[in-house]
């Protein structure tokens, strides 16, 4: 039975965030090298962006490539930037056909130079684009975004340009690579990790967690109507009781 029917329109997470784990894993039980499974995980990639597209799902976030993954031996390093490059080439005309704006947030200056320019051409090309919005997190980290707004609005106190009175969550979130995007409603773990690993600490402050065993490259359309599914049965209570809320 295919899951998409049985997925409610009328409750869907605006913004789905997806850690996607278990590449390595997944090519070593192939007994292959960990790049054959980068490889075989942009296929399940391409199909979680048409899924959310065509469910109208309004904003998808990828943890691509964290700042944690520059330790990762070089070679490996080396291939996923090459894949990230060729994926952005290839998937550009799908992106366009299917009305999807391209984002990425982290510290993007520290990309090789040709995947920078890649990924602000492609930006570039699908910044008109109205269904939905695709953000790729790309030497991101958490930690690093929020010691980055600490700083920012530090400066403008000291500069006298924000008063320290005025100083809220909407200053914070103004200030954070996210500043586009409503916060995470679903949280959704690959691989059977339990963690949120420095990903969008602030932004997943009242998300549903997800956690699945299947390892990335095995990801389907099935598996993401499964967990929205899951996210629709649970009660959102954001600190009410079930009481206020019906």
């Amino acid at each position: 039975m295919d899951l998409k029917e049985t997925v409610l329109t009328k409750n869907l997470p605006k913004h789905i965030a997806i850690i996607m784990d278990g590449n390595g894993r997944w090519a070593k039980q192939q007994g292959m090298l960990r790049a054959f499974g980068h490889e075989n995980g942009t296929k399940s990639v391409k199909q979680t962006v048409e899924a959310c597209a065509e469910l109208g799902v309004e904003n998808l976030t990828l943890y691509a490539f964290s700042t944690e993954n520059w330790n990762r031996p070089k070679l490996e390093v080396e291939t996923l930037m090459k894949l990230l490059v060729s994926s952005l080439k290839k998937e550009i005309s799908t992106l366009q056909k299917n009305n999807i704006k391209l984002a990425a947030i982290g510290n993007l200056n520290s990309l090789p130079k040709k995947v920078y320019k890649e990924l602000i051409e492609v930006i570039e090309q699908t910044k008109g684009n109205t269904r939905m919005t695709l953000t790729l997190a790309l030497s991101y980290g958490s930690r690093e975004e929020l010691l980055n707004t600490v700083k920012e609005i530090s400066l403008k106190v000291k500069n006298n340009i924000i008063s320290l009175e005025k100083i809220d969550e909407s200053i914070i979130n103004e200030h954070l690579y996210t500043h586009n995007l409503p916060d995470v409603d679903l949280l959704i773990r690959t691989s059977g990790e339990q963690r949120v690993s420095n990903f969008l600490l602030w932004q997943i402050a009242y998300a549903e967690l997800y956690f699945t065993s299947v390892l990335w490259p095995d990801f389907t359309k099935q598996h993401l109507y499964e967990a929205i599914i899951e996210y629709q049965k649970r009660e959102r209570r954001f600190g009410k009781t079930s009481e206020q809320l019906s």
